[in-house]
């Protein structure tokens, strides 16, 4: 199978969806762990539905930035993160500090003592207009008080109060595939959603319009009563999130999409767009880590080189080893105007 999500209408229905099926990235994502020892099956797992999840997301929006999805909290998952880029590139990683039992859910995985939270942060590109990041912090837990067992509840529940939209979402994941299908009212209006946080962080671009080629629409501004008072009462998304319930993990793992939205939504009217391609990428790179190690400050790292002989960093997300010696660590703490042409070792 190859990597790829699939954006649809509902024609003459306020809803649209998105469907997503990872399977060489997902693995990608794997295999720069093997190095270090593989996650346990159920750390695995939720690092697949939040790879499925941060896809379906950024492509939910116009954004020329990262969409970054943590989960983190007191249990024994200290943190799980996956960052999606407009392009629909993305990487992944998660520290473990204790045992997880082989059946834990989410609650026992990072949120054993109610302290668990979910983040999504906009972090946009440009910065160079003033242009800030916004972050929605949601706990773990749902209006009652009552533990969130699933990614999924954990996303729709933040939607529903940050976007003001109601919003059906279905991950599954296992060692092959990770996947999701999301399914959502389209908004009337409104700045309070992802998508307006978007024109928040970055600013709107300038003539902005809808786009036909993908018919995603546009939101509007003021209308966040507007889409308030449409919540659980669109009978028309009701109908679409109740067929989109029947999905079963087991068939969103194995099933194509075609297949998928044939079985949910065969007496509807879809009209779907051209297949976009989500793909593992990781933006770590040797100048990045320079940078890191110009804020450490170069006597903590001198301490590190006179200790070890050399600094070795190694990337959380792709696996990657950057080392630096003596020479290298005496390069980049050295100004620019001061460098010999090609001093700048490739270790």
């Amino acid at each position: 199978m190859t990597d790829e999500l699939h954006k649809f209408l509902f024609e003459g229905l306020p809803v649209r969806g998105m469907l997503v099926r990872l399977g060489p990235s997902w693995r990608e994502v794997q295999s720069r762990r093997h190095a270090q020892g593989a996650y346990p099956p159920p750390v695995r797992h939720l690092l697949g539905e939040m790879a499925a999840a941060a896809t379906l997301m950024q492509a939910n929006i116009k954004f020329d930035g990262a969409l970054v999805l943590q989960v983190f909290g007191d249990g024994p998952v200290k943190l799980a993160v996956v960052e999606a880029q407009p392009d629909l590139s993305f990487r992944g990683t998660a520290k473990v500090v204790g045992d997880v039992a082989v059946d834990a859910r989410l609650a026992a995985m990072v949120n054993a003592h109610r302290k668990g939270r979910c983040v999504i942060t906009l972090d946009p590109k440009d910065k160079s207009g003033g242009a800030q990041p916004y972050q929605g912090i949601v706990a773990l837990h749902g209006d009652a008080g009552e533990p969130l067992q699933k990614l999924s509840e954990v996303l729709e529940h933040y939607m529903l109060q940050s976007e003001q939209l109601d919003t059906r979402l279905i991950l599954a994941a296992n060692d092959d595939v990770a996947a999701g299908l999301l399914i959502q009212r389209l908004p009337v209006q409104g700045e309070a959603n992802l998508e307006g946080q978007r024109r928040t962080a970055a600013g709107p671009p300038q003539g902005e319009a809808a786009s036909p080629s993908e018919g995603w629409p546009r939101q509007g501004s003021g209308g966040r009563h507007v889409n308030e008072d449409e919540i659980g009462s669109n009978e028309a998304f009701n109908r679409i999130a109740h067929l989109a319930a029947t999905l079963t993990s087991g068939e969103l793992l194995v099933l194509d999409a075609e297949t998928v939205l044939r079985r949910l939504f065969w007496e509807e009217n879809v009209r779907r767009f051209e297949p976009l391609a989500p793909r593992f990428a990781c933006s770590c790179s040797r100048e990045r880590v320079r940078g890191m190690l110009r804020g450490l400050g170069r006597e903590e790292v001198q301490s590190i080189l006179d200790e070890r002989g050399d600094v070795e960093i190694g990337c959380e997300f792709c696996g990657t080893q950057y080392r630096f010696d003596a020479v290298d660590v005496g390069d980049v703490f050295t100004p620019p105007a001061d460098r010999l042409p090609g001093s700048e070792s490739l270790n």
